[in-house]
């Protein structure tokens, strides 16, 4: 008796129809410079629009999700997690000041589910059209043994440009500038794994649970999509002097605000000058967990940071504020000190 590739596992007929099922929400992304169909070897992308620089410059960021997935495989929503694949790299990719180009996608999974594949890359486009980028690739590996059918695993890579000039590195900071936060929407896609035991093992929640004085569900809150500050952050740089700009992804703000820094810098944040979203406000008051771990672990309501002159920093939060659809507030400044970044509680 003879076996095929699909008594091991391996279901290529289904995988086509995942390709058949996303190809729409592919083609929403286009944008120009795209080269080439869905389905070719590799995605193509055309700089000609780009020739007017001094010296072109692409930028490139890869990302995952993190155990945020175990979430949306326990919740059966998968649309979710592809916007925050998408976020996860562009988000990083306009802290230089780039604008994203292009984004492909990475997907290995146990068993593939056409109907949930087509869900996640829907999820995906969707973030693609947000940030102005197109999503010009990707794989879907089936992989059983390595993985569970239910089980998966989201791996993101995007590619921005910018005028070499332009990047922004923080080189220009200096003592008396202020430190703008803009709101995150929740935890975003960092300290999940945190997160989950304080619920899901401390407290043996389900994500169907609801805590008191909470507006939703563990699970709902959780699942809340990575904020996706592309077009806010280009908005700014149009009009304002950006000195630096910090994705505050894992390791929270203590971590992530000191890489834009100089080395003669210090950041002072103040913790009372924004308001936590419920999530945080529900993990502080159950005061499981250290603040400075809070905000080593999580972005706390703070999704990006920027440092501008203190001069123009009221005018720039007026416009985030008023213009983007984004919350802004003042939250710091910087002094001069060792490189680092210090919450005032």
């Amino acid at each position: 008796m003879k076996i095929s590739y699909q008594d091991s596992g391996v279901n290529i007929s289904e995988g086509n129809r995942a390709v058949e099922l996303m190809k729409s929400k592919v083609k929403e992304t286009y944008i120009n410079g795209v080269i080439g169909e869905i389905g070719l070897f590799a995605g193509g992308f055309s700089l000609k629009e780009f020739m007017h620089m001094e010296e072109p410059t692409l930028l490139a960021s890869t990302d995952g999700v993190g155990t945020k997935l175990l979430i949306a495989q326990k919740m059966d929503i998968h649309n979710t997690v592809g916007i925050d694949l998408v976020a996860m790299c562009v988000n990083d990719l306009i802290c230089q000041g780039a604008k994203p180009l292009f984004f492909l996608d990475y997907i290995a999974t146990g068993k593939v589910d056409a109907m949930r594949i087509a869900d996640i890359v829907g999820g995906i486009a969707d973030g693609c059209k947000e940030s102005g980028c197109a999503l010009i690739g990707g794989e879907t590996a089936e992989m059983p043994g390595l993985y569970s059918d239910d089980e998966y695993d989201l791996g993101g890579f995007s590619v921005g440009i910018l005028d070499k000039k332009d990047i922004i590195d923080g080189s220009d900071i200096c003592s008396g500038d202020a430190v703008i936060g803009i709101a995150s929407s929740g935890l975003h896609s960092n300290g999940y794994s945190l997160a989950r035991k304080i619920f899901f093992e401390h407290l043996n929640l389900n994500t169907e649970d609801k805590l008191e004085n909470m507006s939703d569900t563990i699970g709902n809150l959780l699942i809340t999509p990575t904020k996706l500050y592309v077009n806010t952050i280009l908005n700014l740089l149009d009009k304002f002097k950006i000195k630096g700009i910090a994705n505050i992804t894992g390791g929270g703000l203590i971590e992530n605000v000191p890489r834009i820094l100089p080395d003669t810098c210090k950041a002072k944040i103040y913790a009372d000058k924004w308001t936590l979203p419920e999530i945080f406000k529900k993990i502080v008051e159950l005061d499981l967990v250290e603040k400075d771990e809070l905000y080593r672990s999580f972005n706390m309501g703070i999704g990006m940071i920027i440092v501008v002159s203190k001069e123009i920093a009221d005018d720039v939060c007026a416009f985030i504020n008023k213009e983007t659809g984004d919350s802004s507030f003042i939250i710091g400044n910087i002094i001069a000190g060792e490189k680092s970044c210090e919450i005032i509680h």
